[in-house]
């Protein structure tokens, strides 16, 4: 954006536990705005009176519980030559008619927006905002970043190397939270255990259910079938640990995670629970660059992985091409910064 818009930035001082970015990487503009939170929303001082800059096009996160930015859009209406485009989630499925109704408003206000997936899109169509206003813009990690480490990659023996086998490997990359359900891996890997299926499993990251899953790991007799990497933030030692693994399994919500798996052509399972999933779920094409099993059932995900294994056991090259493909064509920012530029003009 910073490179292509030529845009300049306005950035709220804090938000939760939310990392600022280094702002010394953009050239043009940036201003800092005190986020103040209340109990059902948040305001960003000073960003109401930003529609009197010399500026014609706002784009800024389209989150209704944002009081400022409700000013900035009414605000724009006395201002017939700007325009202001949001961006957000949109619609998940989950909303009660008061949200909704909210929402419809809101969204009735801007000049147009960029929903992360075509689900989310679909809903708010159906419900009434109009089609033209919204566009599916993805999301994407670092590209540019990754993708020489991708074309640099190759297979190695790591897997077996540690797990003295060549059982297929499974894989999650992230932190060891309860919202991602991840004792139901291990719940499913011992039932597959029982039927004379064995897997090993790998997890990458921390968090606060590490002590937990390791207990869990010991009860069901699995010590030998898994491995606490660790968090890792060097990509190239994720790459490679991504990259000779078989599958990824995010039992909660799988966000980022699809995106940072499938770049280094691992495909991934997740829940079906469309209304409370991310919306990176959507790169997930089923019986191609994944699957879905029933949520927070561990035999469902059980089923799934077994379905998986039979039914590509002897096809891993094509898989990692259909990855690479659904990240190269949509889910990378070259194509984010298209979509906004055709939109946006």
């Amino acid at each position: 954006m910073d490179k292509e818009l030529g845009c300049d930035f306005v950035f709220g001082d804090k938000m939760a536990d939310i990392k600022k970015m280094d702002y010394s990487l953009l050239t043009h503009k940036v201003t800092e705005v005190h986020n103040i939170p209340f109990k059902h929303g948040y305001y960003q001082k000073g960003v109401p009176q930003l529609i009197r800059k010399d500026y014609d096009t706002y784009l800024i996160l389209g989150e209704s519980r944002c009081i400022s930015t409700w000013l900035l859009l009414l605000s724009a209406k006395l201002y017939p030559r700007k325009r202001v485009f949001l961006w957000s989630h949109g619609w998940l499925g989950k909303e009660n008619g008061i949200k909704k109704f909210i929402t419809k408003i809101f969204y009735g206000l801007c000049d147009g927006a960029f929903i992360y997936n075509n689900r989310s899109r679909k809903l708010m169509i159906e419900g009434g905002i109009p089609e033209d206003k919204l566009t599916t813009i993805y999301n994407s990690l670092d590209y540019d970043k990754q993708l020489p480490i991708r074309n640099s990659i190759q297979t190695s023996s790591l897997y077996q190397d540690h797990f003295g086998n060549s059982n297929k490997t499974l894989i999650f990359i992230g932190r060891l939270t309860p919202v991602k359900q991840l004792h139901l891996i291990i719940e499913a890997v011992a039932s597959l255990k029982a039927k004379g299926e064995y897997y090993n499993v790998v997890f990458v990251g921390d968090g606060t259910e590490r002590q937990a899953l390791e207990q869990l790991v010991d009860d069901r007799g699995l010590k030998d079938a898994v491995w606490f990497y660790g968090a890792c933030y060097d990509e190239k030692e994720n790459a490679e640990l991504i990259y000779n693994a078989d599958l990824c399994v995010s039992p909660g919500n799988i966000g980022l995670t699809a995106m940072h798996v499938m770049m280094f052509g691992c495909p991934a399972i997740t829940n079906d629970d469309f209304n409370h999933q991310m919306p990176e779920f959507e790169a997930i094409t089923d019986g191609v660059t994944g699957a879905f099993f029933k949520a927070g059932d561990s035999a469902s995900l059980a089923n799934a992985i077994e379905r998986w294994f039979s039914d590509h056991h002897s096809n891993r090259e094509a898989i990692r091409q259909a990855c690479y493909k659904e990240i190269d064509t949509k889910w990378n920012p070259h194509n984010q910064i298209k979509i906004l530029k055709d939109f946006l003009k």
